[in-house]
């Protein structure tokens, strides 16, 4: 469908992940699955460190439940449209709603990018200064970083959706995604969107060599405090506090740079896929990874399971 330049949209078309209806049939039931698991993990997380006295008042462990929060937010801002359009076969979506979800998805994606980078000093403050580690995260030094990760999320989410919707949408109104997506959407854009990419393309660098950079500093000062510890039971320990972590960070940022730089006319049939992981596969997959590989997770969870035997 075509628009001519002075029509304007009231709604676009989002072609999803495939157009044949058992295909859709089966998706539906594959990501209606991720989706209820995805908030049980995620909001069981927040449950178990919200009751916890121990991991409540531990500061990795505040992070998390930040970080649960965030996924299952920017879990729900793609999934349920998603899911309706796989049984109504209506594959519409608003101006207003496609806005709302392009400005949702980036202010959490975002967040849970300084989140992480927050996580990596956490982790940098237990290994390397476990004596001082709560006096380098008090309370209100903890808050005051989550807050900051909010403010940028806003600030950030603002820049991407402006620079997405500044221009007419005159080519057409069918988004090749399964959400509004900044790249999809300044595909079909009809006026000059040469200035709008490079500054979308300047603010995601700045984002993710900021955060990468945080969290790989903080690695390397992890890395160098390991080799310096005498004792192999040292080493496990602090490895073994850091793995999960690593591996949430290396499902989110490795989907994440693949899609967000590099220039709009490099995108491919790829781009689906890795979207599917870093928007709805990592927010499944977070919560379990810390489940499996935290010992204070696995010890709250089974004290939390027998007090309610008990009741």
């Amino acid at each position: 469908m075509f628009i001519s330049s002075n029509h304007t949209i009231n709604k676009f078309v989002l072609l999803g992940l495939a157009e044949s209806p058992d295909v859709q049939l089966l998706l539906f039931g594959v990501f209606l699955l991720i989706y209820v698991f995805t908030l049980l993990g995620n909001v069981g997380m927040m449950t178990l460190v919200r009751t916890d006295p121990h991991l409540h008042n531990t500061p990795m462990y505040f992070f998390l439940h930040h970080l649960s929060f965030t996924d299952a937010c920017y879990s729900t801002v793609i999934m349920p449209n998603m899911l309706v359009s796989f049984i109504s076969r209506n594959k519409d979506i608003s101006f207003t709603g496609c806005v709302a979800q392009l400005y949702s998805f980036v202010f959490f994606g975002i967040v849970e990018c300084y989140l992480l980078a927050i996580m990596a000093y956490d982790r940098y403050a237990a290994v390397c200064s476990p004596l001082r580690y709560v006096v380098m995260l008090p309370k209100t030094v903890c808050v005051w970083l989550v807050s900051t990760s909010y403010l940028l999320g806003f600030l950030y989410a603002a820049i991407y959706t402006g620079c997405t919707f500044g221009g007419p949408f005159c080519n057409s109104n069918v988004i090749n995604h399964f959400f509004c997506d900044i790249g999809p959407l300044l595909k079909l854009s009809c006026s000059d969107r040469f200035l709008r990419e490079k500054v979308i393309f300047a603010f995601v660098s700045l984002n993710g060599i900021s955060t990468s950079g945080i969290i790989l500093i903080s690695y390397l000062y992890i890395l160098s405090a390991v080799l310096r510890m005498r004792s192999v039971q040292s080493r496990s320990k602090a490895v073994n506090t850091c793995t999960s972590h690593l591996m949430v960070i290396s499902l989110f940022y490795g989907t994440g740079f693949f899609m967000y730089l590099q220039p709009s006319t490099s995108h491919n049939g790829l781009d689906k896929v890795a979207a599917v992981f870093y928007t709805l596969v990592t927010p499944l997959l977070n919560p379990i990874i810390y489940s499996l590989r935290n010992r204070e997770v696995k010890e709250a969870f089974m004290k939390h399971m027998k007090s309610l035997r008990l009741h």
